[in-house]
């Protein structure tokens, strides 16, 4: 099961910082279109800022959650924002677990949420943000493959490769922060049936946020 302890500002700035050491990845990539729930996730290969090509292929075995994300965005903001730091503890306890959670950013150049590899780096450490990487998408390719519509948009993906949930990240669909504690957490409640081999209750949802900026 995920373990829901808050999960610190440290911590979490130690590991945005660990991004440097090659994680993060770029938008050189090709991806499959869009899959439905209990069949397979589309296909991604991407080459990372040290210059390593990073297929979703790659972690076989492990749990992959995609986060798509625009620092801009105010319900971006409302899952970043203390004192919740919703964002940060759910990537804190998929570390714990052995899953693979990365941010994803289809803002195209010039749009909203549009960042630099540096810029991207800098963010998750000003925020204490933990994903193992983040993947820039400035063409919108991976995004359209997912169909990936709003910042946020959650998916969950199985060790085999299957897409078990897409939707939101909650029940409650506002920006406010306060909000937070009320709501039922769809990506926890599905990274928990997937760690039990059970299926997921709530496998889709509409997703809420701002628009993908492609």
């Amino acid at each position: 099961m995920i373990n829901r302890r808050q999960f610190g500002i440290a911590a979490g700035m130690a590991a945005a910082v660990a991004l440097t050491a090659g994680a993060l990845i770029a938008s050189t990539a090709s991806a499959t279109p869009a899959s439905d729930i209990g069949t397979a996730a589309p296909a991604f290969t991407g080459t990372t800022a040290s210059g390593e090509t990073v297929s979703l292929s790659d972690y076989a075995g492990q749990t992959v959650v995609l986060e798509w994300t625009n620092h801009d965005c105010p319900f971006v903001k409302k899952h970043y924002a203390e004192p919740h730091l919703n964002m940060q503890t759910l990537q804190g306890d998929a570390a714990e677990n052995d899953t693979v959670w990365f941010q994803v950013i289809s803002s195209a150049p010039g749009k909203q949420g549009h960042v630099s590899a540096e810029e991207a780096i800098a963010l998750n450490e000003q925020r204490g943000a933990a994903p193992a990487g983040v993947i820039l998408d400035p063409t919108g390719e991976i995004g359209r493959a997912y169909d990936a519509k709003t910042t946020p948009h959650m998916y969950v993906i199985d060790g085999e490769g299957l897409l078990q949930y897409a939707g939101a990240i909650d029940s409650v669909r506002s920006s406010k922060p306060a909000d937070i504690p009320d709501a039922e957490n769809y990506v926890m409640a599905a990274l928990d049936s997937v760690a039990a081999g059970e299926p997921v209750a709530t496998a889709t949802s509409k997703a809420y946020g701002c628009s993908v900026k492609y």
